[in-house]
């Protein structure tokens, strides 16, 4: 190879690494900006700093001993023996070419090493900081904190230098063999031998020594071990591989010595001779005695056997998922529900929730999305005191969806200047539906309007769920704020939010990191400018906090008149002993320590601690000590707003169908196994999810917001129990099992759902609304716990096949053995305990017909009827649609009424 062939490999190679480094550069000083801006800076800097110096450590570590380890191979085959290579008749690339594929190679390696490398920065603060749990395991007696701390530092160190080793006996090994196959091909001379055999064996000894130290460190793994009839040690790990462990730890070690002796000893028998007793012993330790016990000792005895096993795996793990203090209770089921009882449960009846969430977006999409620019992404279920009454409501951002914009509008002013932000949100009880069939707002319209005695004060939203592009604020360009009919209003934003931009450096940056010249050249810039980025409010708080897991529904709170998301911050590991794995494995320990406010106009974040006993969440404060904001600082304005998050509650509820069993021999024998419920949606059947409820628990004084989930036993349909999680005040994270009389029969969910499809009138009317255009929604099915009784409500919607916004048409009670279908929850309570008769067939009459009529102009009049109903669906017209179709109704009731007059007819009643 020639000087300009080197020197054109070595410039693509110098403009590759600077190409890196530039935007690597770029990058961690663009973050520092933004870090500092949130005032994070301390926990930008610890992570930055500590990921250069394993980086450059395991870059360094790596190139430096492969390169040592290249040279020795080189230079050993460079022996006055081996001279002819050079003059030999058989050719060998140029030394120089060799060592320059040899150096590229290895900087390839140690680059990839580095970077494999860098997520151990939390590896090693977490070792660094470790905390203790107090609770140590039944097996090796060590707190539980060595498994979280420092197991997974010494496993990832054997790993490391393992690959180390391998990875230099590799290189080595291809240099003794390229050039050894050569001189053997020449003179029939052996090279493996003298200083080579040395090399290699100095290479065996150190991969034979971090073997052993795997099967030592391998013993505490075994307390994750998936082999046994429970996730942990079993039977068969304690009696059998732990020996082996060790056995196969003190042979490995031997291997090394035998290694160390085929250094002094001519041949290289020693080292064939090792790896075959490392290979025999494998196989007979670790595996056939291991296996024979399990076959021939436990097996036949498996429950006699594992049972302190299964006892370990039971109690660990509903310690690791925060369920060991489940408070449980017998709910004995009493058909004593009246109208007193009603009425002393007001506030629980007052705040059963009619609209589901799916429905409810659709609705608010159709009447208060104002623009097409703005979006309801999704609906979020809270509660706040609303003159003067505790009220569960749903409320829903309304964002900008910059992408709705028209296409000749979407040009990098609008873009990046003008449209900013979203504006206002749409809250509406639960409960309350219009004579149309639509929610009542509580707060509406662009800007907002307020029915209630809650303001909002600051409207703009700048950070949300789906905001995901940057903006820049403070410029000359005055912001689109909101419509007022046929005009806009403008703004200038006035919040501490945003990386100040008033340098040419700055521009320069950014214009690099965003791939935008204009940044760079645009005339819009102040000295107050400021761009606006990492504005997803989750992405936001995961850049802080990388290392906490955050809840997948984030939800917004009006608080003091301003726009506040809270999202739940989770504190997971897998590396609690006995504890079986959630989450396709990735999980079996979590915490919810952290609740995350964002202000939706600023982008402020506040990190509140909420469970200081949390070890892992410990550590984190020793590393992180900015971070996080104590208990005791959180406003309470804002601690009334947190709830029980639903991802903890549903992984807390998937492990205790099975961990609320704490006998082993049931356990074991899988006797009370349960399942969750299931019901029909949209027509088809889905895993019921649980849901938020505003009432009052057994035995308790006033009523609470609560979440809840029922279950049924596996492969059966009744209800076999329920439980609760608590969310006010000082009972915020209890959590309440309350379970049924296994002897008397509760229905479940599914079973409702069959009583529904088995009403006569109940169906007729559903199948009738489904026909000609209509499309019927069977909502979620809520069981209502009423003092020691339980009513079901089913909300039922009626959407057009052509349009987009469900009408809530009637509401399906089921309580013991009745069933109605009303217009209302009043309405439907009424019927149920007596104080009204059910409206026939369900449907108003919307007038008084003439019974004389004779059949043949019934059946006139019903038919002009139904196309009336279905001018009304086309245009749009659903009240008008509504009241065809109660008239459409009636007429078909005379109509039948009248046929069952006629000899012959059928005169079942309907």
């Amino acid at each position: 190879m020639n000087f300009s062939q080197n020197k054109a490999i070595w410039f693509v190679v110098a403009a590759f690494v600077l190409l890196a480094v530039i935007s690597s550069i770029s990058n961690i000083i663009t973050e520092s900006w933004w870090f500092s801006a949130v005032n994070f800076s301390s926990v930008f800097w610890t992570v930055i700093t500590w990921k250069i110096i394993v980086w450059i450590g395991a870059f360094l570590v790596y190139a430096l001993f492969l390169w040592i380890n290249f040279r020795v191979a080189n230079r050993l085959t460079k022996d006055r023996n081996f001279r002819t290579f050079e003059g030999s008749n058989i050719q060998i690339p140029g030394q120089k070419i060799f060592n320059y594929i040899a150096g590229v190679l290895i900087i390839v390696i140690s680059f990839i090493a580095a970077g494999a490398t860098l997520p151990w920065w939390e590896t090693i603060l977490k070792y660094l900081h470790a905390s203790t749990f107090g609770t140590a395991d039944p097996i090796f007696s060590k707190d539980v904190g060595f498994y979280f701390f420092e197991l997974p530092m010494y496993n990832g160190v054997q790993q490391w230098l393992l690959t180390l080793f391998l990875l230099g006996l590799i290189l080595a090994g291809v240099v003794y063999f390229l050039k050894g196959a050569i001189q053997f091909v020449k003179s029939r001379q052996n090279i493996f031998s003298g200083a080579v055999k040395t090399h290699i064996s100095i290479l065996l000894v150190g991969i034979a020594i971090l073997i052993a130290a795997r099967f030592y460190l391998d013993r505490y793994n075994l307390l994750f071990s998936s082999s046994g009839v429970v996730f942990g040690a079993g039977y068969t790990d304690v009696h059998a591989k732990l020996l082996s462990y060790w056995v196969m730890a003190i042979l490995t070690l031997g291997v090394a010595g035998l290694f160390i002796i085929s250094v002094l000893r001519r041949g290289v028998n020693y080292l064939i001779g090792g790896v075959g007793f490392f290979v025999i012993a494998l196989v007979v330790v670790n595996g056939l005695y291991p296996w024979f016990q399990q076959q021939f000792i436990v097996e036949p005895n498996e429950l006699d056997k594992e049972r302190p096993y299964i006892e370990n795996n039971i109690q660990y793990t509903r310690m690791a998922y925060g369920l060991e203090d489940v408070q449980r209770k017998n709910f004995p089921v009493e058909a004593n529900l009246n109208k007193e009882v009603i009425a002393q449960n007001e506030p629980t009846i007052q705040n059963i929730r009619l609209w589901d969430p799916k429905p409810l977006l659709a609705t608010y999409k159709q009447i208060q999305e104002i623009r097409l620019y703005y979006k309801f992404s999704d609906v979020d279920i809270d509660r706040y005191m609303i003159n003067g009454d505790y009220r569960q409501v749903m409320l829903s951002p309304r964002e900008f969806e910059y992408n709705q914009v028209p296409a000749r509008a979407q040009t990098w002013q609008n873009q990046r200047l003008t449209y900013t932000h979203g504006y206002g949100v749409t809250m509406s009880p639960v409960n309350i539906v219009t004579t149309e069939g639509m929610p009542e707002l509580f707060i509406k319209d662009i800007p907002p309007e307020s029915e209630v005695d809650i303001e909002i004060t600051r409207p703009a939203i700048y950070y949300g769920e789906g905001t995901d592009y940057y903006v820049f604020t403070g410029t000359t360009e005055e912001e689109f704020d909101y419509p007022v009919g046929s005009e806009n209003k403008f703004t200038h934003y006035t919040g501490k939010g945003g990386v100040p931009m008033q340098s040419l450096w700055r521009k320069l940056l950014y214009a690099y990191e965003f791939g935008s010249i204009k940044i760079l050249i645009s005339d819009y810039f102040t000295s107050e400018s400021k761009v606006q980025y990492h504005r997803d409010i989750v992405n936001r708080v995961r850049n802080v906090a990388p290392f906490l897991h955050y809840d997948s529904d984030p939800y917004i709170t009006i608080i003091n008149g301003e726009l506040k998301w809270i999202i739940d911050a989770y504190t997971t590991s897998k590396q609690y002993p006995y504890s079986e794995p959630m989450i396709r494995g990735n999980i079996n320990y979590i915490r919810n320590s952290v609740k995350v406010v964002v202000d939706a106009y600023d982008g402020t974040m506040d990190f509140y601690v909420v469970d200081e006993s949390d070890p892992l969440l410990q550590t984190y404060q020793k590393i992180f000590p900015d971070l996080f904001k104590d208990e005791s600082t959180i406003p309470a304005e804002i601690r009334e707003h947190f709830r029980y998050p639903i991802d903890l509650f549903q992984i807390q509820s998937q492990v205790y169908l099975a961990y609320h069993m704490t006998e082993p021999d049931v356990f074991y024998n899988r006797e009370d196994m349960w399942q969750f419920p299931t019901e029909i949606y949209e027509g088809n059947e889905q895993r019921m999810e649980p849901y938020y409820l505003i009432m009052q628990l057994p035995e308790e004084e006033r009523e609470e917001f609560i979440l809840i989930y029922p279950f049924t036993p596996v492969n059966k349909n009744n209800m076999i129990s329920w439980l609760a999680a608590r969310s006010d005040g000082k009972h915020y994270g209890k959590l309440l099992l309350f379970e049924f009389p296994k002897k008397e029969l509760i229905y479940g969910p599914m079973q409702v759902e069959a009583r529904i499809d088995q009403d006569p009138q109940i169906s007729e009317l559903l199948t009738l609304w489904s026909q000609q255009g209509s499309r019927v929604i069977r909502g979620n099915l809520l069981a209502i716990p009423i003092e020691r009784s339980l009513l079901y409500v089913e909300p039922v919607y009626i959407r057009s096949d052509q349009g987009q916004m469900p009408e809530l048409k009637r509401v399906i009670m089921s309580y013991d053995n009745q069933i109605v279908m009303e217009q209302t929850i009043d309405r439907a309570l009424a019927v149920l305990f007596g104080e009204q008769e059910p409206t026939q067939r369900q449907a108003p009459i919307v007038q008084t017909l003439d019974q004389n009529l004779e059949i043949p102009d019934l059946a006139r009049s019903a038919l002009k009827t139904f196309q009336k109903a279905q001018d009304r669906l086309q245009a749009g017209d659903w009240a008008g649609y509504g009241e065809q179709w109660d008239k459409l109704q009636n007429l078909l009731q005379q109509l039948r009424k009248n046929t069952q007059s006629i000899p012959g007819a059928d005169q079942q009643s309907p």
